[in-house]
Order: structure tokens, then C-alpha cells, then sequence
């Protein structure tokens, strides 16, 4: 999930804490990097029974410390239950998926025990999800994107009836194993991936309320998606290109004018798809502007040698307009360029 990106203030409705009790809820973890450390630690410190499924450094960093967030104000440690298999978990109230887009196939096979009859999984990734035509209208409804999952297999592993989808907008980084260090941003929209509203979800964004996320739920959270791809789909790859911050990218004429190009492709798309774009190009660029100097999360990735996530981010894009019969060149471009650029460097999935 690309954390880096500013969230706007027409999107999430600022209201105020909720006062009734929350019922503490088994939930589990699935990836607990930058954003999966993040939404544990806050859920872990009102109460929940929090677990996370990792590997390596992460997995023995959090089974010596616990959940551990970096804030302005110091560190805080949380209890979790860190563990590898999810067959030592057994069925949860919630599952979160905070993974990578290349490693969901393999994580969609694994967490199969976590899954009861009414277990939600929330999904806080970037770009795409393959459930994404779910809950659209028109000719893309109930599509399969092959280009997020290419076996078209994933709603049998997660049927969509489970799905919440998330989008986070906080800028949230990993400084080593077992840690998360929280910049600025604390909001959620979360959303039905079949559409529409429900009790379910209603009292899940009262968890993250009491949490202390500015929540809100969406009757479409197919729209809170694109809204956030079309900002940082350009930003993103434009990044891991030059190793630039964001900053010095919209305030570089060429490259500012470039982005915007690729932007109004996509607020083409979207409309087509039923997805519509109010904000501006220009109106984006000055928000994120006030954000100063920041490193998109493919660029921090490109820094740390790890794959970078391209599919959900441009090929999909690439793969819509594709089919809804929308012209795209800009954005093609800039497939074709981070995507080779991946493949010389070793960072191809």
C-alpha cells in the first residue's frame, strides 16, 4: 500500500470519537510491515486479541517485543501473538491483509484456517484487488483482472462475501524488523467489496474510530480506490524513476505536466468504470505540496532492494483501458518504463 500519499479532506468526514463499547475482537495480522504494524498496535492497545503472521527478522522481533510503534512521542509496545502458520491461529473475528500484491496468491492459500463462516477480511493493500469488479456495474461487473490475479482463482480462496475493503491514507515506514514508524494520517475508508452498507461494516469502522483512525464507511469503496490509484499511480513510479521525493517531482514543469496527462487518462477511466474523479490534477499536486519533501513507498522500496509493486498499480490500468476501450498512452509509457526499469535492476516480481 502506498502510505505516502496525502489523504483529502472532502474524502474522509472528520467526526468525533464514538462513546459506546466496542466488543473486543480476535484479529489477525497478515503482513506486519509499515501498515500492518501500524492498524495491530493501535488495535492491540484498545484491547483486541491481536495476532500476526510473519516470517524472519519480523516474526522473532515480535515475538521478543511485541507490537512496537514509533510516534513523535516515543515508542509504544503492544502485546501480539506473532506466529508463522495460520493453522495455530484457528478461525478470527477479522483478518487484515497488509501484504505486498505479488505475495497475495500465496497468502490467499495460507490463511484458509483464520476463515469462519462470518470472518471479514479486510484488505489494506496498494493499487488493485483482484475482487475489485465485485461490486461495479456495467461491463467490467464481476470481471476477473488477470493482471492482479492471473490464475483467476482468489475469490474461491477469498469469496468477496468476507471482503472489506480499506484504503489508508497514512504515511507509515518499517526503520527495522518489528517496528512501525508513524509519520502523519490516521484515515480509513472502509467499504463492502459486494457495495452498499451493512451492520458488519458499520461496526467495524466503530473499532477503528475507538482506535483512534478517522474512519469512515463507503457505499462504494471501488471509488475510494481509484480515487487514491489516480494520485499516486504517477507519483509512485515517477519516483522509484529519478529517486526523487515527491516535491522536486510536481515542481519540475515537464514531469508535473507528464503526471497530469497520466492523471486524465485515468479520470477517464474512471468515469467509464463508474469510478469519477471531482478533483484536479493541479488541485492534488498543491495538497500534496504542503506535505513537504517525502518518499513514496516504491521508492523506499527501490532503496531497499525489494520488488516493486507495478500490476496493481499500472498494469491493471493499462489492462482496463484496455477493456472499456479507452485510449492511455501517458500511462502505458510509464508501464513500460518502471517496468523495465524493475527487470534491469533485479526488483521484477
Amino acid at each position: 500500500m502506498d502510505t505516502s500519499m496525502p489523504y483529502a479532506e472532502e474524502t474522509i468526514m472528520q467526526e468525533p470519537m464514538a462513546r459506546r463499547k466496542v466488543v473486543p475482537m480476535k484479529i489477525c495480522i497478515v503482513g506486519a510491515g509499515a501498515v500492518g504494524g501500524f492498524l495491530g498496535s493501535r488495535l492491540s492497545s484498545r484491547g483486541h486479541q491481536t495476532s500476526a503472521i510473519d516470517c524472519g527478522k519480523t516474526l522473532d522481533a515480535l515475538r521478543g517485543h511485541g507490537w512496537r510503534l514509533q510516534t513523535e512521542a516515543g515508542i509504544e509496545t503492544y502485546p501480539v501473538t506473532a506466529v508463522a502458520d495460520a493453522a495455530e491461529l484457528g478461525p478470527q473475528d477479522l483478518v487484515i491483509v497488509a501484504v505486498k500484491g505479488h505475495t497475495i496468491p500465496v497468502v490467499a492459500a495460507a490463511i484458509a484456517p483464520l476463515l469462519g463462516p462470518d470472518t471479514m477480511v479486510m484488505t489494506a493493500i496498494n493499487g488493485i484487488p483482484w475482487w475489485f469488479c465485485d461490486g461495479l456495474k456495467g461491463t467490467l461487473a464481476g470481471a476477473t483482472l488477470t493482471s492482479v490475479d492471473r490464475d483467476g482463482d482468489l475469490r474461491a480462496k477469498i469469496p468477496s462475501r468476507h471482503v472489506i475493503g480499506c484504503v489508508v491514507f497514512a504515511t507509515c515506514s518499517v526503520p527495522e524488523p518489528g517496528i512501525t514508524r508513524h509519520g502523519f494520517g490516521n484515515g480509513l475508508i472502509l467499504g463492502e467489496a459486494l457495495g452498499g452498507g451493512s451492520p458488519r461494516l458499520t461496526a467495524l469502522v466503530e473499532v477503528f474510530k475507538q482506535a483512534g483512525f478517522q474512519a469512515t464507511g463507503s457505499q462504494c469503496i471501488q471509488s475510494d480506490i481509484w480515487y487514491k490509484l489516480w494520485g499516486n499511480m504517477t507519483h509512485n513510479p515517477v519516483s522509484a524513476l529519478t529517486g526523487a521525493t515527491c516535491d522536486r517531482i510536481i515542481r519540475d514543469p515537464l514531469l508535473r505536466d507528464f503526471c497530469a496527462a497520466v492523471m486524465g487518462e485515468a479520470a477517464a477511466i474512471g468515469e467509464r468504470i463508474g469510478c469519477p474523479v471531482s478533483q484536479s490534477a493541479e488541485d492534488r499536486n498543491a495538497a500534496t505540496l504542503k506535505l513537504g519533501a517525502f518518499k513514496t513507498s516504491m521508492l523506499q522500496d527501490v532503496e531497499a532492494g525489494k520488488p516493486l509493486e507495478i500490476d496493481g498499480l499500472l498494469t491493471v490500468v493499462n489492462e482496463i483501458a484496455s477493456r472499456v476501450g479507452i485510449a492511455a498512452p501517458n500511462s502505458a509509457a510509464l508501464l513500460g518504463l518502471v517496468r523495465l526499469f524493475a527487470q534491469v535492476r533485479g526488483l521484477a516480481v
